[in-house]
């Protein structure tokens, strides 16, 4: 970590992080990826063997969002824990254990007049990574970037800063342990939010910026950035129970999509039922919700199998609540169900619970969103569980990538061309 007085020149500060990153990836274009392997796995190990430091540092970090006022929700979101810990190991583990996804030859010919054209994956090259709350992503930012051959610098939230220091300390101790440059991963480490400002102005430092946090954070780098950026704006995420769902089964993956983890981009936020259904399903779910904590906000239709509840507003429908809240509306049709997430969704995760082979064809058809799910939770859509190993974010963009981004999603390609003499005519 590049250390900062209180008289930082924060251009210069900013100049300094850039050009030692771009070394660091230059640097990392010539690494095997056994290299890049025996870190990821010399991390697993001190997390699994040293887990006490970072663990008294979250600590520390919990104990001071919890004096500012923090939700349960987001404190959950903050919270390192021994099993979180052990799962943020298997991940690095996991990642290691997955092909190198630099040098594949994507695609590959010959020329009539003999040259040869291959098509190869490459590393992006510098990233910038903006994230609030969660220091587990650290970890996942810093193993999917150095795998693919990018250089990192990390910005987390002033919430999370011991964890994180104690965290980046890990990872740069290992990197120079087997040979890596230490720059390959940097965090930023003074409060400034012109620090961000200014390497959002950099574009010859940084390809890449990966804002990962609320809404207005997200727009701001959007705003400000003169590079490329990689985002999700909100995670207003739907299930909708159709007219031939089984019912149990959906009652069991709308609990785990909004209770699980309720402070999270693909918990469920909305819930939409077909009106064939809507007077067996929702007052047996709408019991199971309340008892775990949730507050309904429905259509009238909704109230009136559910009376006592809060009238749904349009800023409901729209909402990303990550809290215990759930707005609901009973709807007539299957595509009214589409018709409604085309209006309020956020292109992020939709579900649907049905027995239709054709229902799940039009609505995974039909609805555009980085991840449509049939019969199961919204929390599927995350790099782990759909076997990425981990992921840096979720896009909701179509370009370059959509959807949890990986190991692969962090990479490009450029065309490598071998002659024999060859002359253009």
């Amino acid at each position: 970590m590049i250390l900062a007085s209180a008289n930082t020149d924060l251009n210069s500060y900013c100049v300094d992080l850039g050009r030692r990153a771009r070394a660091a990836e230059r640097a990392l274009r010539l690494v095997s990826g056994a290299q890049k392997n025996d870190w990821l796995l010399r991390c697993a190990r001190r997390l699994e063997t040293q887990p006490d430091e970072i663990l008294r540092a979250n600590a520390r970090d919990v104990e001071g969002a919890r004096g500012q006022g923090l939700t349960e929700a987001l404190i959950d979101r903050l919270r390192l824990t021994p099993e979180r810990l052990r799962g943020a190991s298997a991940a690095l583990r996991e990642i290691a254990s997955m092909p190198d996804p630099l040098g594949r030859v994507l695609d590959s010919s010959v020329r009539p007049n003999g040259l040869q054209v291959h098509k190869v994956s490459v590393p992006l090259g510098v990233l910038f990574f903006i994230y609030e709350s969660r220091p587990n992503v650290t970890l996942d930012a810093a193993a999917l970037s150095v795998k693919s051959g990018n250089a990192l610098i990390l910005r987390g939230g002033k919430e999370a800063l011991h964890s994180n220091v104690a965290l980046h300390r890990i990872l740069q101790e290992e990197l120079l342990a087997v040979g890596l440059p230490g720059d390959a991963v940097q965090m930023v480490n003074i409060p400034e939010r012109a620090v961000v400002s200014g390497l959002l102005a950099m574009p010859e430092f940084i390809d890449l910026v990966i804002p990962r946090g609320g809404e207005g954070l997200i727009r701001r780098v959007e705003e400000e950035a003169r590079m490329q950026v990689l985002k999700h704006y909100r995670g207003n995420c739907h299930v909708y129970v159709d007219a031939s769902a089984d019912l149990e089964m959906a009652g069991r993956i709308l609990l785990n999509a909004k209770c699980q983890r309720p402070g999270v981009c693909n918990a469920a936020e909305s819930l939409l039922v077909h009106q064939e259904v809507a007077a067996t399903f929702l007052p047996t779910v709408g019991a199971l919700l309340q008892a775990k904590g949730v507050e309904l906000r429905g259509c009238p239709r909704t109230r009136q199998y559910l009376p006592g509840i809060a009238e749904a507003s349009e800023e409901d429908y729209a909402a990303e609540y990550l809290a215990l809240i759930l707005s609901v509306k009973v709807v007539d049709s299957l595509d009214e169900a589409i018709r409604h997430i085309e209006t309020y969704g956020s292109k992020h995760t939709e579900a649907i619970v049905t027995r239709e082979l054709e229902a799940a064809r039009r609505f995974t058809a039909l609805v555009d969103s980085a991840a449509v799910i049939v019969n199961a939770s919204t929390r599927f859509n995350d790099g782990g569980e759909l076997g990425l190993g981990a992921e840096i974010g979720i896009s909701t963009d179509k370009f370059h990538a959509r959807g949890p981004c990986g190991l692969l999603e962090l990479t490009c390609y450029k065309y490598v061309v071998h002659g024999d003499g060859q002359v253009r005519t």
